[in-house]
């Protein structure tokens, strides 16, 4: 395997997860003999939780420091969500109790550990001559050549004649006990590997399920092409080489005279006194059976779900349909009852309006006045240039004067304490030229929200008036500015 495969393994491998966590001893310890050693396949939640409590009370005898501190329950919901998954949760049908399942990487990380512990014999014989018979069946079953699988099978049965007269003549031993612990260690380790197998099977073919229910959600093609293609890849499942190569197991297995061979096989095996025998190796072909049947139940139990899962979607598209189309039935009825409004339309112009280059007048030039060329005759009549002196006029150097006066006793004086200190003589004329005053050494701050002063004057007649004057103030320069508001 290359560098990044085993890199990428490392990261996302569910067993490889497993042995890396602090808790692998309590998980393969109870995980491992529930759904390994004693071949469970579905384990309800409180028989698991309670085998859990046992081991975890066992543990956990220092309540100082105990060495797995969550509870059961914890465990198990920690066990089963997608960052480590190593059990399934589910629920069956007809049953409101959750339960459990191992996954194929439980199985992985199981086998590999158990597969650490050294063994006292480690036999060699039988997997040489397991190797051997698989390369003939290989060479011999592939070849086209008539000719030469006649002679292999001839070859064979001289072979079995040959052992036939040993037999006859009691010269053929019988296997002694390191042969047959040899066979029986293989056997046992082919019998866990096809049972650990069916697990993974089972996990594709929900894989496969995911796939197409996510492919269903997100169609957006026709229906007949949908089905052509989930059909193709239910197709593709039972034709690919481990389809074919459990569909043949399966059916071995529903043999009946396949049975009978089996279990008459096992029976004896059990009684012989030269090994010692697992009791629960004679019933192994029956949780062959069980996970096999467990698998195809898997899958048509995902085939139904599948199904169902269509038809809904179809029911809920031809129950949108008719939705719309009462709706637009019940419409046509409430219109059914109202006048019917006139046919109208607007146009912007019953024609176009045309606008030709050619039409535009040309360009005139505009009229110059003419004067005459006259001239001009002083005037006879006598004017009286008094009335130029009489003109009304407001001395802003005096205000500005009276202003600088005032603020040389203070910083700040206001418009309305100038106009009673010198009331104005010239009326409202006065009062605009205090608001006009623009001078370097003091400034004019108003206050548009403050209400006005009254301040009286005498107006041009010599009838006393009262004028509200708003807030302004005079302040010097070198005082702080915005002292007044």
């Amino acid at each position: 395997m290359e560098h990044d495969r085993i890199a990428s393994l490392r990261t996302h491998s569910a067993a490889w997860r497993l042995l890396r966590a602090d808790s692998a001893p309590l998980v393969l310890s109870v995980l491992g003999v529930a759904f390994v050693v004693d071949n469970a396949r579905s384990l309800p939640e409180t028989e698991l939780m309670a085998r859990l409590d046992d081991q975890l009370h066992a543990l956990n005898q220092d309540a100082a420091s105990p060495a797995y501190p969550r509870s059961a329950h914890e465990y198990l919901d920690t066990w089963c969500d997608t960052e480590h998954g190593w059990l399934r949760k589910y629920y069956p049908e007809k049953s409101d109790e959750p339960h459990y399942d191992a996954t194929s990487d439980l199985e992985k990380a199981y086998a590999w550990v158990v597969g650490l512990e050294a063994r006292s014999f480690v036999g060699t014989a039988s997997r040489l001559q397991t190797v051997i018979e698989l390369l003939r069946q290989m060479v011999h079953g592939a070849s086209v050549d008539p000719a030469g699988r006649i002679a292999a099978l001839t070859d064979r049965r001289a072979e079995i004649d040959a052992e036939l007269a040993r037999a006859e003549a009691g010269l053929d031993p019988p296997l002694d006990r390191t042969a047959l612990a040899d066979r029986y260690q293989h056997f046992t380790a082919t019998a866990r590997d096809l049972l650990a197998d069916f697990r993974e099977v089972e996990e594709n073919f929900r894989a496969l399920d995911r796939a197409t229910r996510e492919r269903i959600a997100g169609w957006e093609g026709s229906k007949g092409d949908l089905l052509d293609e989930l059909l193709g890849d239910r197709n593709s499942i039972a034709a690919s080489d481990q389809g074919r190569s459990f569909q043949a197991f399966y059916e071995f297995l529903l043999s009946r005279s396949s049975q009978e061979e089996l279990t008459e096989l096992l029976d004896k095996l059990t009684e012989l006194d030269q090994i010692s025998v697992d009791r629960s190796v004679r019933h192994v072909h029956y949780g062959w059976m069980d996970a096999a049947e467990r698998t195809q139940q898997t899958v048509r139990t995902l085939s139904e779900q599948l199904r169902r899962f269509l038809d809904d979607k179809v029911w809920l598209e031809n129950r949108r349909v008719m939705d719309l189309l009462r709706s637009i039935e019940r419409s046509a009825l409430v219109l059914r009852e109202q006048p019917r409004p006139a046919v109208e339309t607007e146009l912007d112009a019953v024609a176009p309006r045309i606008n030709l280059a050619l039409s535009r007048p040309l360009y005139a030039p505009s009229m110059t006045a003419s004067f005459a060329d006259t001239q001009v005759l002083a005037s006879t009549s006598v004017v009286d240039p008094t009335v130029l002196f009489d003109q009304f006029h407001v001395d802003s150097a005096e205000l500005a004067g009276l202003t600088r006066a005032a603020l040389r006793r203070r910083d700040q004086v206001s418009l309305s304490q100038l106009l009673h200190d010198h009331p104005p003589e010239q009326g409202l004329a006065e009062i605009l030229g205090y608001l006009g005053l623009d001078e370097d050494d003091f400034e004019v701050v108003g206050d548009p929200s403050a209400p006005p002063s009254a301040v009286p004057i005498v107006d041009d007649a010599g009838n006393d008036r009262v004028v509200g004057v708003p807030e302004v103030t005079f302040v010097r320069r070198r005082a702080v500015r915005g002292a007044h508001p």
